[in-house]
């Protein structure tokens, strides 16, 4: 689907506060609160606009370790199965197969060193992983958005 303006518009908009009225959306792209509604239906309704979520501050939960962590798995390991490795830990933030030698990268959070750890042994116990290699993050600049 090919977006237009308003509709570049409306995603930025959601993206920074998907609990934005749709009169405040509306107001800034110069669209009435229904013609916003109907706009962001159809942005929902074509797939563009997936879902709504919460940004949760990780440290707020006590998750104040972040790491990446490679995995490198049996031969013909399938992308199912090492999302269901990943599904099995909520310390798992995202994960995705790559190219590369390794075949996934999983982004973790953990509450210390100590507890990324114990995550990391569960992980490495899971059959179809062979071997892995982490990382920790030691800072984090500014993230940017996906319309940038």
């Amino acid at each position: 689907m090919a977006l237009d303006r308003i509709d570049e518009q409306l995603v930025a908009l959601l993206q920074d506060d998907a609990r934005s009225t749709f009169a405040d959306l509306g107001a800034a792209v110069g669209l009435s609160a229904p013609a916003a509604k109907r706009r962001v239906d159809r942005l929902r309704t074509t797939g563009v606009i997936t879902g709504f979520t919460a940004v949760v501050d990780p440290a707020a939960l006590g998750w104040t370790t972040e790491a990446y962590v490679e995995l490198f798995c049996a031969p013909r390991t399938t992308p199912a199965a090492v999302f269901a490795v990943a599904a099995k830990h909520p310390q798992v933030v995202s994960s995705c197969t790559v190219s590369g030698e390794a075949n996934a990268l999983l982004h973790l959070r953990a509450a210390d060193v100590h507890d990324f750890e114990r995550i990391l042994e569960r992980i490495e116990a899971e059959p179809v992983v062979v071997r892995t290699k982490s990382v920790i993050v030691l800072s984090r600049g500014p993230s940017r958005s996906t319309t940038d």
